[in-house]
This record gives structure tokens, sequence and C-alpha cells, in this order.
């Protein structure tokens, strides 16, 4: 399936991204990515397709993680 080669492309991609544009980009992709693996998901209930959506959301939490920032003190 070329969707599922996609995403272990992205998976195995270099997550280095110099500026906020990039990482937002980035986030999107996985996003798109994880909720069309949801998809043939439904249909097949492959324990593999799960474990690929469940690194991509991993990557894409830490990429989100750091378009946030660290929160300031008072």
């Amino acid at each position: 399936m070329e969707l599922i080669e996609k995403a272990l492309e992205f998976e195995h991609r270099k997550m280095k991204f110099p500026t906020t544009s990039d990482r937002i980009l980035a986030a999107r992709e996985a996003k798109d990515l994880i909720l069309s693996l949801n998809e043939v998901y439904k249909e097949n209930k492959e324990e593999e397709i799960m474990d690929i959506m469940k690194r991509l959301t991993a990557i894409k939490q830490r990429i989100e993680r750091r378009l946030k920032g660290k929160p300031l003190t008072a």
C-alpha cells in the first residue's frame, strides 16, 4: 500500500525542522497520514496499521510540543 509506505518514509525521515513553518507543515502531514491510516484501519483492523498510527502520533506530539515552546515561569 502506498499510504503505509508514505507513513514509514515520514517516520524514518530526519526530524530536524529549522523553521516554524517547517514544523507546522510536518505536524499537518503527520495528522493527514494518521487520519488516512485510520480510515484504512477501520476496514482492515490490522495491528500493523495501529502500530504505525501510534508511532506517528508520538512524532506529531513531539513536533507540536516543540511548536508551543517552554512555558514561562513567573
